[in-house]
């Protein structure tokens, strides 16, 4: 019997579904997490073969020591993972130290978390990549500005999300980012990208093949949502468009990826812009090495009548899945951000919407800046219903 510790399978809430999965196909599925057993929800603790809760999961020695006795007590490891972006890095070192080979490395962290070394791969991918500096200097980066123009974005080089991102207009504001940014933090600089975010999301084999393949839509920056405290909407695409299977395979490629769920990022061009292409064509964005966050892989599920924990515990288990895909649509994301007088109550929702949608909750409070407040996920057969419903949903009172 295989040994899989999943490292904080209580979040995102939704997580409890891969243990669940793994479970069924005979993986020995040990937790570690900070949450007390007692308050883990029933279904997740059906899910665990066992659970060693730690004091604080940021506490990298106690989690090691929760590691090692698991070792200890089950043998050898198999596989260790948390399907979380924020996790990603002491995954790595804990398969590092433990000998643990099914999956990232120490070594390879530096080319799938740091934004200035995923450009390299994505260019051996063939992808175009936005020109930038590293925001070290001042006078270097109003030297870059001056070269491909105002506005260009200043992010974290190893940040998650649109956390603590800049768009800098001019050099006023690029001296008052100098005084705002992380002292201890490096930040990348780049030329602004007028384009909407398109991703491919798949679940990878052992031999980096595809085992499933979708995508999403995020029309409206997530920069300017946590930055605005605006509304968040994004969409998972009824079906993938050729250009962006192919460079999601090719970054696949590219960055050597294996036995994983990923999340890559792409810009699609609204303008023709130099250096780049033109209006419609993919630039590169970010690799994440992941599941899309929160709730999408359930939208997944939606959109496409089938079950990604499963796939994504088949590969785990089998390296192959015969999960069976159905009926297609699009699915859509709604966050509303509180405050906001928004004209439709959550009956009138229910009354219009009540057969399309799916889910209808709040949103955790950890990843409330870049996904609203209340959200409302919903199926749509076209595009039309699914802009329809987004024009009504965020639609303000008079």
């Amino acid at each position: 019997m295989k040994n899989f510790v999943f490292i904080s399978p209580n979040f995102p809430a939704n997580y409890w579904q891969f243990c669940r999965e793994l479970k069924k196909n005979g993986l020995n599925v040990l937790g570690i997490g900070d949450q007390p057993y007692d308050e883990l929800k029933q279904e997740l603790r059906d899910s665990l073969n066992e659970y060693y809760k730690v004091s604080n999961l940021e506490n990298e020695e106690e989690v090691y020591r929760a590691v090692a006795f698991l070792i200890f007590k089950h043998g050898r490891i198999d596989w260790l993972e948390s399907n979380n972006e924020y996790w990603l890095e002491r995954d790595a070192r804990l398969r590092t130290d433990f000998n643990i080979t099914s999956g990232f490395q120490v070594d390879d962290i530096p080319r799938i978390k740091y934004k200035s070394r995923m450009k390299e791969y994505y260019r051996q991918a063939g992808i175009p990549v936005a020109r930038y500096c590293m925001g070290d200097s001042l006078d270097d980066c109003l030297w870059f500005a001056g070269e491909v123009g105002y506005p260009v974005v200043a992010k974290p080089d190893n940040g998650v999300g649109a956390s603590h991102t800049f768009k800098i207009e001019n050099d006023q504001e690029m001296r008052r980012f100098f005084e705002l940014r992380w002292p201890d933090t490096r930040y990348i600089i780049e030329e602004f990208v007028a384009g909407e975010v398109n991703s491919y999301d798949a679940i990878i084999d052992s031999q980096g093949n595809p085992m499933f393949e979708t995508g999403n839509v995020t029309p409206i920056s997530i920069m300017d949502i946590v930055n605005q405290k605006d509304n968040s909407i994004f969409y998972i695409l009824k079906s993938l468009p050729d250009d962006t299977r192919e460079a999601g395979r090719a970054t696949v490629k590219s960055f050597g990826v294996k036995s994983r769920f990923v999340h890559f990022e792409f810009f699609r061009l609204q303008k023709d812009q130099d250096g780049l292409g033109r209006a419609g064509d993919l630039v590169a964005l970010e690799v994440n090495m992941r599941p899309s966050g929160g709730v999408t892989p359930d939208m997944i599920d939606f959109a496409h009548s089938t079950d990604v924990y499963k796939i994504w515990a088949d590969m785990v288990a089998f390296d192959r899945s015969t999960m069976p895909i159905g009926k297609h649509a699009y699915c859509a994301f709604a966050g509303r951000r509180d405050g906001k007088p928004f004209e439709m109550t959550d009956s009138e929702i229910i009354q219009r919407y009540g057969e399309n949608i799916r889910m209808m909750e709040r949103v955790p409070d950890a990843l409330s800046g870049a996904m609203g407040n209340q959200m409302y996920v919903a199926v749509f057969d076209t595009q039309e219903e699914l802009n329809e419903f987004y024009q009504n949903i965020l639609k303000l009172s008079s």
